[in-house]
């Protein structure tokens, strides 16, 4: 016992270490500096560690597994069935945990009913419960769980469960203190007829609903509509006649401040319904096939007070200038905007420089219509822009350039699969503007070390013969994209192989040079 908690000690602190020197006359050798140390401040550097390293120390010594048990907040479980057996004294240990985690394959056999139960009376304390995969529990399982569990429950999520609506009209029902709720995946729902929806539409204090791969998402109607006091709403590749349920909805969401829509079903018509949502402050439509001009007019009419817009008009050509000119001309206090696929020109953004004076983040990606000229537009007319992103356009050498000499306030430069930008525009950039933080994908690059050498020797000569060095650096991407990784890997996996093969050819010529 003396030997392990002498070498846990070490780990904790530098000044243990002094504990492994030949001790002096009246001193102990096994003496255990940690026992100095309060269970707040122990319960602080646990709070430090990793996942493995956590589960590690608590096992050094009695004193340190209940310290680390006690101050345990967020535990994640495997939620397999013989896991059952275990459950009560894991519960009995970590009793204050308020965030858990059950996540189980769906080709095993999960947690079932019974243990659910159980943690609903084992964790008094748990605020966040997260179930994935588990198949085993059922409606009347998750009706047990929200009669008996913690009144201070505030978010739960599930995915690729085996309860329906029923079982989620119980959560919320029972559970007054929900704010969060997120459903994904929930295959029992496909077989659930319309009139189980009505039974949702009960009185909660949701203020987050997240609906993500739902092949019957028009369920939630009902709900949507019964919480008055919800703020954020994501819809995510969920089934449904969007359009209507947002007509049925609108009038109730008075507080919604944030809507996320992708890859759903709504036009026009569902648009203008949203416009009745006048506290909207966040706004992002990817992949709606059937919004328009007139849509987006209207929301921007309505929702007066949008500070973030991000538009993926999925190369349609069914948002352009007249959109954007709406945006502009009701959404003054626009800060962000984000414009994928979206058939923007010089004339439209002229009309958001014009009008929306505090515009501090803009993305245009994904369009063949933004070009040289649309960044002469940015770079003389967006004096508060300070991150801009640019990716997959056809722009030159040339907009680079006019970004150096225009935007003063800008501080990050993105450049994404732009072909036709060379790598000494980027260098030449970077030593005119030291303080901007600029980024280059590899699959823009087209330039070569003469270009980057000529563009260095091009400041320098007018830098009085004071040598400057070129430095890059990371920045957070405005828009992501999945490509981006599969392209890395594929040019590292290139350069590898390239470079076997040069050693092998040059190892190959030295030998036969030496024979």
């Amino acid at each position: 016992m003396g030997q392990a908690s002498s070498s846990s000690c070490s780990s904790v602190s530098p000044s243990c270490s002094a504990t492994t020197h030949p001790a002096t006359e009246g001193e102990s050798t096994n003496a255990d500096l940690t026992l100095l140390l309060p269970d707040e401040c122990l319960a602080t550097i646990f709070s430090k560690l990793g996942c493995e390293d956590r589960n590690a120390s608590s096992l050094a010594c009695r004193r340190w597994k209940a310290v680390e048990s006690k101050c345990r907040q967020r535990l994640i479980l495997r939620a397999r069935s013989d896991l059952s057996p275990f459950l009560p004294h894991l519960l009995l240990r970590f009793e204050n945990v308020s965030i858990l985690a059950l996540k189980c394959s769906r080709k095993l056999i999960s947690l079932d009913d019974r243990a659910l139960a159980r943690i609903a009376s084992g964790l008094p304390r748990l605020k966040k419960l997260k179930l994935k995969g588990c198949v085993e529990i059922t409606d009347d399982g998750l009706r047990s769980f929200s009669l008996s569990c913690s009144p201070s429950l505030k978010k739960f999520s599930c995915g690729s469960c085996g309860f329906g609506v029923r079982g989620l009209n119980w959560i919320v029902s029972n559970c007054k203190g929900l704010e969060d709720l997120s459903v994904k995946r929930l295959r029992k729902l496909d077989l659930q007829p319309q009139s189980h929806a009505a039974t949702m539409e009960v009185e909660n204090g949701l203020q987050r609903l997240c609906l993500k791969d739902l092949h019957n998402g028009q369920l939630f109607s009902p709900l949507i509509r019964s919480s008055k006091r919800l703020r954020t709403l994501i819809v995510c590749r969920s089934a449904g006649d969007w359009d209507r349920i947002f007509e049925e909805t609108a009038d109730a969401l008075t507080e919604l401040t944030e809507l996320q829509i992708d890859n759903v079903q709504l036009g026009d018509w569902g648009l203008s319904a949203v416009s009745k949502c006048r506290s909207l402050e966040v706004l992002f439509i990817s992949r709606a096939t059937d919004c328009t001009d007139a849509g987006i007019s209207a929301v921007a009419n309505g929702c007066r007070k949008l500070r973030k817009i991000h538009l993926d008009g999925c190369k349609f050509n069914r948002i352009g200038d007249n959109g954007l000119a709406s945006i502009a001309a009701k959404c003054l206090d626009l800060q962000e905007i984000l414009l994928m696929g979206v058939a923007v020109s010089a004339a439209g953004l002229n009309s958001l420089a014009e009008n929306c004076r505090n515009l501090e983040r803009m993305a245009l990606c994904n369009t063949d219509s933004v070009g040289d000229a649309e960044m002469l537009c940015v770079a003389e007319k967006f004096g508060a822009l300070r991150k801009l992103c640019v990716k997959n356009c056809p722009i030159t050498d040339s907009g680079i350039e006019v970004i150096g000499w225009g935007c003063p306030n800008l501080i990050k430069l993105k450049v994404k699969r732009c072909r036709s930008v060379t790598k000494a525009s980027i260098c030449w950039l970077k030593l005119h503007r030291r303080g901007l933080v600029v980024s280059m994908d590899a699959g823009s690059m087209t330039g070569g070390r003469e270009e980057e050498a000529a563009a260095q020797e091009g400041v320098d000569g007018g830098g009085h013969g004071r040598s400057r060095r070129v430095t890059s650096s990371a920045t957070h991407l405005v828009c992501g994209s999945k490509g981006t990784m599969v392209l890395r890997s594929k040019l590292s996996s290139a350069a590898s192989v390239l470079l076997v093969k040069r050693g092998s050819g040059s190892s190959s010529t030295s030998h036969t040079a030496h024979r």
